[in-house]
Formats: structure tokens, C-alpha cells, sequence
């Protein structure tokens, strides 16, 4: 089952076939793909696990693709499959909501979809590209909060959708990469021409690395600095050592004291870039290789059978693309 495994895979791929897939199969691949394990999806679906691998390798013979990775506990997807995972979640899903209610009632309204992340990612992305839902009749209920705390909720079964700075530990929590956010090192204008003058700041930033920007007041949402201390150690190669001049426990906040010439901080990009745009704050330095972290769309294990909680989650991971 190892992409390793390169005779295999030819194999698969000269037995592909242009069949039309079978639904069981499909319903087996994605419970592997939420589950995370062979065995878990077996339990679930009220199969042995003997069955649920023989599905498997039908499917994967059919399409001439590997699926899965085994690993010494459970097994990972590959890529092939998480592309079909969100080509047939929804529509599987939708199914076996109809399925499991027995009859078709557009009266009864579709439970509220949970949703949870970091504050400043839900209010300037994911909120914006989830209005058309609610237009047409998706109830929401966000919650905003730190990502362990989210996603400890989301195992307790609080939220259907946690949008996480990283990737959940574990194999229980389903989680799919949503989007790579920028770090930035940004100043007002004031603050970069007193760092060079004449537009050269990032020359100067470049050249002298943290030494240029010493007396720079810190802005950040945590005492601990964890985006900037990341930023020093990806960028400068050094630790930071440095306090705070400002703290404030919102990324919007601290763009708007950095704004009104404040210090210096570390931002997403996403954040701000229409201030980038139009002037208000400027970049000290323009690393070839800036800091990168990836975020993550985490479903609730079960959560499915709610037509609605397919389409915030198809939504999110279509507009995601273009952030």
C-alpha cells in the first residue's frame, strides 16, 4: 500500500479502468480518509477490517492510483486521495443525510454549522466568503478562540469545523491543508525612513540584520512574541530577545497600533496587505524565504449528516484557494 512501492504502482496504474466507480467502494475509502486507520473506518462502517482492505484495493486498482500509506499505526493519505476525498465528500455526504432521515423534508431546516478559528483569519477571510451561504439559508454559530483550546472542543464535539494554525496531532480529527499565510515584517513609514532614509530601509535591514532595527518599539498580541520570535530565527538565523512595547490579543489591533506609527511588527500577510497596498504600513525587509505556515480545515468525526456543514466546508476550501 506504500507509495514506495513502485512496481505496485505501475501495476495499478496499467490496471486502471474506465469503469464507472462503485459507491460502496467510495463509501469505504472516505471513512478510511476521516478515520485515519483501516481498523477505525471498520468500526464504523460495521465491516471487518479484512473487507474494508480488500475495498480498498479494488479501489485503488480501478482508478490505478495508490490511496494509502501504511504507517506503524493507521496509514496516511496520499495526495491522489485527499483530491478525491473533497471531489466526493459532499455529495456522499448529502446522500446519506437523505438516506438517514428515510424521506425528503425541505421544511425541516438543517442544523447550524459550527464553526471556530483564530479571530482575524474568520472575520477578514472565511466570514466574507460564507456570506452567500447564509443568504441562501446556511445558519452559522462561530466561535473565536486559540487553536488547542478549538480543537480540544472540536474532539469534545462543540464545533463541526476548526480552522487550525497547524495540523491536529493524532489520527482521530479529520484535517485537510486550507491555506498558507505570509509573515511579514511591517512599520509605519515614519518609523522605516528613521531606519534608512531615502527608501532604503530594507537595504539597511538586509545588510545589518536586527542591529538596524534596534530602538524599534515591538508590537504584539502575546508577551512571548511567538510570530516574531519565529520570524528572527527563519529570517535572521538568531534568537530574539527582546519585550514588548504593546501587546494586544488581536492581529487587527496590532496592525492598527503599527498603522498609527506604534513600532514594528510581524503580520499575515492576508492581514495586511490592503494597508500594504495603500501605503499606511511598509515592509522592513523582503526575504527571498519568508516565513510560511500552513492552515488547516479540521472536521468533527461523525459530523456529516448535516447537508449544510458539506457546503461551508466545500465553500471554505474552494475560496481558500485565492487567499
Amino acid at each position: 500500500m506504500s507509495h514506495r512501492e513502485s512496481n505496485g504502482s505501475t501495476g495499478m496504474r496499467e490496471a486502471a479502468s474506465n469503469a464507472p466507480l462503485d459507491l460502496t467502494l467510495l463509501r469505504t475509502f472516505l471513512a478510511v480518509h476521516r478515520a485515519g486507520s483501516f481498523t477505525a473506518a471498520a468500526r464504523l462502517l460495521g465491516l471487518s477490517q479484512p473487507t474494508v482492505t480488500t475495498q480498498i484495493r479494488s479501489l485503488e486498482r480501478q482508478l490505478g492510483r495508490e490511496l494509502f500509506e501504511r504507517l506503524p499505526r493507521g496509514v496516511t493519505p496520499t495526495p491522489v486521495a485527499d483530491g478525491l476525498a473533497a471531489r466526493i465528500a459532499g455529495p456522499l455526504d448529502a446522500l446519506a443525510a437523505v438516506a438517514d432521515r428515510g424521506h425528503l423534508d425541505e421544511t425541516v431546516p438543517a442544523d447550524p454549522v459550527h464553526l471556530a478559528g483564530p479571530a482575524e483569519l474568520l472575520c477578514v477571510r472565511a466570514l466574507p466568503a460564507l456570506a452567500p451561504l447564509v443568504e441562501q439559508g446556511v445558519r452559522l454559530r462561530v466561535t473565536t478562540g486559540l487553536t488547542d483550546e478549538l480543537l480540544e472542543g472540536l474532539r469534545q464535539g462543540h464545533y463541526d469545523l476548526v480552522i487550525s494554525t497547524h495540523r491536529p496531532r493524532g489520527r482521530t480529527l479529520n484535517a485537510v491543508p486550507l491555506m498558507d499565510e505570509e509573515f511579514v515584517l511591517v512599520a509605519s513609514p515614519l518609523w522605516a525612513e528613521r531606519i534608512g532614509r531615502d527608501g532604503d530601509w530594507q537595504e539597511r535591514v538586509a545588510d545589518e540584520g536586527p542591529a538596524a532595527l534596534r530602538g524599534v518599539p515591538l508590537v504584539t498580541y502575546a508577551e512571548d512574541l511567538p510570530i516574531a520570535r519565529r520570524y528572527w530565527r527563519h529570517v535572521f538565523g538568531t534568537r530574539l530577545n527582546a519585550q514588548a512595547a504593546l501587546t494586544v490579543p488581536d492581529l487587527r489591533g496590532v496592525l492598527s497600533a503599527v498603522a498609527a506609527g506604534a513600532g514594528m511588527s510581524v503580520l499575515p500577510r492576508y492581514l495586511c496587505q490592503g494597508e500594504l497596498t495603500a501605503g499606511v504600513v511598509v515592509t522592513l525587509l523582503a526575504p527571498e524565504d519568508p516565513p510560511i505556515n500552513t492552515g488547516y480545515l479540521v472536521q468533527r468525526p461523525g459530523a456529516t449528516d448535516n447537508p449544510h456543514l458539506t457546503l461551508v466546508r466545500d465553500r471554505l476550501l474552494r475560496e481558500a484557494r485565492g487567499w
